[in-house]
């Protein structure tokens, strides 16, 4: 237990837009807490919960100011500024845990070398659950229900009557069951799918505590792909989830399948994808994610019907900044008594 009284200030850094009785509930976890948080040194937010905020140009006298802050921080409850990431020791020299407002850091930390560090990480894995899910939900109904033909007769005032079809119909497949994916899953068996998914690690684990009717493994991804009409990838990026789905695997999905992709855009061969569209035999994609961000305006996906095109927005809600707000305080107390934390980062397994 860190003992406030014969110690000084824990001060916490605030990288992030979060509003001012969000900020009072952090220093209400205990009065000798120092909230470090000046949101004239972040880009002016573009839209509810813009936890980054636009490009900005700080003065020399801003950029002092951050640095100072940095500098005096124990703990970061935010994102590292860019163009400082790579020389995290250096610029954070007191800084022992960062609280991170995303889930799936664990590559970027180890590509920038936080790895190697004695500082702890932890995500918001979690958080995202229900408004990814959510998502996945809408994607799926707009396919089984024929939206985008509804969307072309409305556009040329044509009333001809149609026929749809029924999700309970059709089966699911959630590439990694962590919190998200378990979500993802549920929603699907709620709508009367046959569910199936894999985990990286499947040794004991009973397929109904992940909210499946089939678990597989890693290996095993060939079949479970061959057998889905909806394929919704959520894994954590790692060496072993880029490139995970190319030509091969989409071939083997079957003809008039929905790949949804919520997980990172690196874990698909975005021209592979593009061909398998083109050619018909996917029924079409819901994407959240591409390999550059922003999509460029020359990319075929814009323009091929039945592409779900999401600005990696799908797993931001109003409620967002309120849901992390708590994962912290809750983190925060465990840090002040010395407890474990929650979603610390396995620096190993990269999630």
């Amino acid at each position: 237990m860190v003992d406030l009284s014969i110690m000084s200030p824990v001060k916490i850094l605030v990288s992030f837009h979060i509003e001012e009785r969000l900020l009072d509930r952090v220093r209400g976890v205990d009065p000798s807490l120092e909230v470090l948080y000046d949101k004239a040194l972040l880009g002016e937010p573009r839209y509810m919960n813009d936890q980054h905020g636009g490009p900005i140009e700080r003065t020399p006298e801003q950029e002092e100011r951050l640095r100072e802050m940095m500098a005096e921080a124990e703990v970061l409850f935010g994102y590292v500024p860019r163009s400082y990431g790579r020389e995290i020791e250096r610029w954070f020299p007191k800084l022992k845990w960062n609280q991170s407002p995303s889930a799936g850091i664990g590559w970027a930390a180890k590509q920038l070398g936080w790895t190697e560090t004695d500082i702890m990480f932890t995500t918001a894995s979690g958080m995202h659950a229900t408004p990814l899910a959510e998502f996945c939900l809408m994607a799926m109904l707009m396919f089984v229900k024929d939206y985008f033909l509804m969307a072309e007769e409305k556009g040329r005032r044509h009333w001809q009557r149609t026929c749809a079809t029924e999700l309970r119909t059709k089966t699911l497949a959630v590439v990694g069951l962590g919190s998200v994916g378990s979500e993802v899953a549920k929603v699907g068996q709620c709508m009367g799918m046959r569910v199936v998914g894999s985990k990286k690690h499947v040794d004991g684990v009973d397929p109904a505590s992940v909210n499946v009717d089939t678990l597989y493994s890693p290996a095993e991804l060939e079949p479970m792909l061959g057998e889905a009409d909806f394929v919704v990838l959520i894994a954590p990026e790692s060496e072993e989830t880029r490139g995970l789905i190319g030509e091969r695997e989409l071939a083997i999905m079957k003809k008039g399948a929905v790949l949804i992709n919520i997980a990172r855009g690196s874990m698909v061969d975005e021209e592979a994808l593009i061909r398998a569209l083109e050619s018909g035999h996917l029924g079409g994609a819901a994407i959240d994610v591409v390999s550059k961000e922003p999509l460029p305006p020359e990319s075929p996906l814009w323009g091929i019907p039945r592409v779900i095109i999401s600005p990696h927005s799908a797993s931001t809600a109003d409620t967002e900044n309120e849901k992390l707000t708590e994962i912290f305080c809750d983190n925060l107390r465990r840090y002040l008594d010395g407890r474990p934390l929650r979603n610390l980062l396995d620096k190993e397994l990269l999630y």
